[in-house]
């Protein structure tokens, strides 16, 4: 299987619990450092450095993994970058690189993995946002909201249009989350410890999700048991969207 965005958060978690669980993965990340450290430990988990924006990355990630492993099972598109600015301040080189890495990959790889899908009737989970599934308005962030609106939209889309093949499209919805994406987009660490702070007052759970309780859901639909399911966009937020 293939999982973007892996060298953190989630995407790290995911990796684990799947080699845990008896699977072969390939993570890719821009970066080697954080690769190898989601990779430590782990002999299933094998580590790709590449920008999935590039145009030539899609079919290079999808032929390393079948290099690799043979056959392509599970892709999971969870990269993505967040950049907070308002409309009055947004620059368009950090909005093209949000909607690039959120939204273009995630397309452009789904479809090199068409083939080498259909040969194993495969799952795509993609990683959304609960933010994405209500009315709500996200002052300062917009560009990464509405990339992720896109990508339900696509969930949904792909599961019609590739259930011929045999192919399962699914989403999970992540509400608040630990994963450090707060000081990636560039909050101080004491600004996103604040933010998580105040959203867990406003989550019916009261406080904010794991990556590791998100990687069970990644796995959970992902697995074959899931079978049935296709098109569903999962929110799992401590029921955050509920208000």
């Amino acid at each position: 299987m293939i999982i973007t965005g892996a060298g953190t958060g989630i995407g790290r978690a995911a990796a684990r619990r799947f080699a845990a669980a008896g699977e072969n993965v390939l993570v890719v990340g821009r970066t080697a450092g954080p690769l190898q450290e989601t990779a430590r430990g782990h002999e299933r988990i094998r580590t790709l450095v590449a920008d999935i924006t590039a145009p030539q990355a899609a079919g290079e990630v999808v032929a390393a993994a079948l290099k690799e492993f043979g056959r392509l099972d599970v892709l999971v598109n969870n990269a993505a970058v967040g950049v907070f600015s308002s409309l009055e301040h947004m620059d368009r080189a950090e909005t093209e690189r949000q909607i690039a890495t959120n939204m273009v990959a995630p397309l452009f790889l789904t479809q090199a993995a068409l083939d080498a899908l259909t040969e194993t009737a495969g799952t795509v989970v993609n990683v959304s946002s609960a933010g994405s599934l209500g009315i709500q308005a996200f002052p300062d962030n917009s560009v990464y909201w509405a990339t992720k609106s896109a990508l339900n939209h696509f969930t949904r889309t792909w599961a019609v249009e590739l259930a011929p093949r045999g192919i399962r499209v699914v989403s999970v919805a992540p509400g608040v989350t630990e994963t450090g994406i707060g000081e990636r987009a560039g909050m101080s660490a004491e600004e996103y410890r604040s933010f998580l702070d105040t959203m867990a007052e406003r989550i019916p759970a009261g406080r904010a999700a794991t990556p590791e309780e998100l990687a069970w859901w990644v796995t959970t639909l992902a697995d074959p048991g899931a079978g049935y399911m296709t098109g569903a966009v999962v929110p799992v937020d401590g029921g955050l969207s509920l208000r």
